[in-house]
């Protein structure tokens, strides 16, 4: 790239560029602007974006994740937690990361960066030690390397400036990679699949927008037409090209005949490989197709909705979410207090239609005396109850300790009834017999 010739462009332009951050001496940079796939597309993010499968797959995950609560709690010693709302960090992550954003606002912002462009930078404001303000940065404006001293430096392009950001007052969120510094960006790794389906979009564009909507040729029995008359013929179909046009009645003279060719885009394979397209783009990003709306294959995931939700969630978004939340702990709540105080994703609301199955494991779990109220309260997220530990199973829900010690009310009637009659006094004994 170095040897290659750059085209003449002003700087101003190039620092606005939505890219990797700009150098005009950036390999990285040169590499995006004119990274086009085999089929002759450049694939940026603000091409991919333009792709509608890209659109709905990176709106799924960054909206779905905004919508889920983000709590802090803390541990209790006897196992249960509660919310840490009297922590510093609770009103930033919790009530209003900065004066500009809400959580929601804030999260999306984070997820959209990590499906996009693999990384999330989020700048710690502090005053003193306290972290007052999460501000989320633009990672193609951000340059990371190892120095040699083996901590990262991170250079933010801020408005053509450069300036530091020390390590320990930011947050970096990686997405899948394989150096460890930086996560690989999605749409620099699949640039070939959103290449073709670009190249595929645009074909099928064309066919509608060039040529005439009554596919056909015309055939003169007179013979061959002068050119002044060809002309004429043209400048007279043109009244019938374009998708606007369709359906007008086409009137024939001079001996014209109309001789309609099918353009079939199916035969042409051209469904199938926009179909094929929407599937591969789906892979990338690791969403379902029929969550994005492509349901015309019989699909292999769960037939019900909690099913198709929960394999949503454990499969696609639980990794994600524990990316932030370990991240979360590592850079804002700090090593000495990771043993006690943590963030987690609300997820109940994903699971919502499957309350009926929980129910009933719930139920089993208490009746068979392998769970105890105070545990199912802890999976809830519910507050514990007084006496809650005590284990019970479905015979009158007594204590487990206390089996076989407590009787039922008929075999406590039954052994009364016993105890009276053997304690009963005997009856007059037979009179003597004369002559004994």
């Amino acid at each position: 790239m170095a040897n290659e010739k750059k085209p003449g462009r002003v700087k101003s332009a190039l620092l606005n560029w939505l890219g990797v951050p700009i150098g005009l001496t950036s390999g990285t940079f040169w590499e995006e602007w004119f990274g086009q796939s085999t089929s002759g597309k450049s694939v940026t993010v603000d091409a991919a974006l333009q792709l509608s499968t890209v659109w709905a797959c990176v709106r799924l995950l960054s909206e779905t994740v905004s919508t889920l609560p983000l709590k802090l709690y803390r541990r209790q010693p006897d196992g249960s937690r509660t919310v840490a709302t009297d922590h510093p960090l609770y009103r930033v992550l919790c009530i209003s990361p900065n004066a500009e954003m809400t959580p929601g606002r804030f999260m999306l912002m984070i997820v959209a960066s990590l499906a996009l462009r693999g990384n999330a930078f989020v700048e710690k404001k502090l005053i003193g030690s306290r972290i007052v303000a999460l501000v989320p940065l633009l990672p193609q404006h951000m340059r990371v390397k190892r120095q040699s001293n083996g901590r990262l430096e991170y250079i933010y392009n801020e408005n053509g400036t450069e300036r530091p950001i020390p390590e320990k007052s930011l947050m970096h969120i990686r997405g899948f990679g394989l150096d460890g510094v930086c996560g690989i960006m999605p749409v620099k790794a699949g640039r070939e699949v959103l290449g073709a389906a670009m190249s595929a979009d645009e074909a099928a564009a064309r066919v509608f927008a060039q040529g005439l909507q009554a596919s056909g040729v015309l055939t003169n029995e007179n013979g061959a037409l002068k050119p002044e008359q060809r002309e004429q013929l043209r400048q007279s179909l043109a009244a019938f090209a374009g998708s606007k046009n369709a359906g007008k009645l086409m009137v024939l003279e001079a001996g014209l005949k109309y001789q309609g060719i099918t353009m079939n885009p199916e035969a042409a394979q051209m469904l199938e490989t926009r179909a094929f397209q929407i599937e591969e783009i789906c892979r990338w990003f690791r969403v379902p197709p029929f969550m994005v709306g492509h349901t015309d294959k019989q699909s292999s995931w769960a037939s019900s909705v909690e099913g198709q939700n929960l394999q949503f969630l454990t499969n696609t978004l639980r990794p994600l979410l524990d990316n932030i939340e370990q991240e979360i702990i590592r850079c804002l709540i700090g090593e000495a207090e990771a043993e006690t105080v943590y963030a987690e994703f609300s997820v109940e609301g994903l699971l919502r239609a499957d309350l009926a199955a929980r129910r009933e494991w719930y139920a089993s779990a208490l009746q068979n005396g392998w769970m105890n109220r105070n545990t199912v309260a802890r999976l809830e997220n519910q507050p514990l109850i007084p006496g809650g530990d005590v284990y019970t199973v479905q015979s009158n829900l007594m204590p487990l300790d206390q089996l076989g010690q407590q009787r039922t009310d008929s075999e406590q009637a039954r052994a009364a009834l016993q105890n009276w009659l053997n304690t009963a006094p005997a009856s007059n004994p037979p009179a003597a017999q004369a002559g004994d």
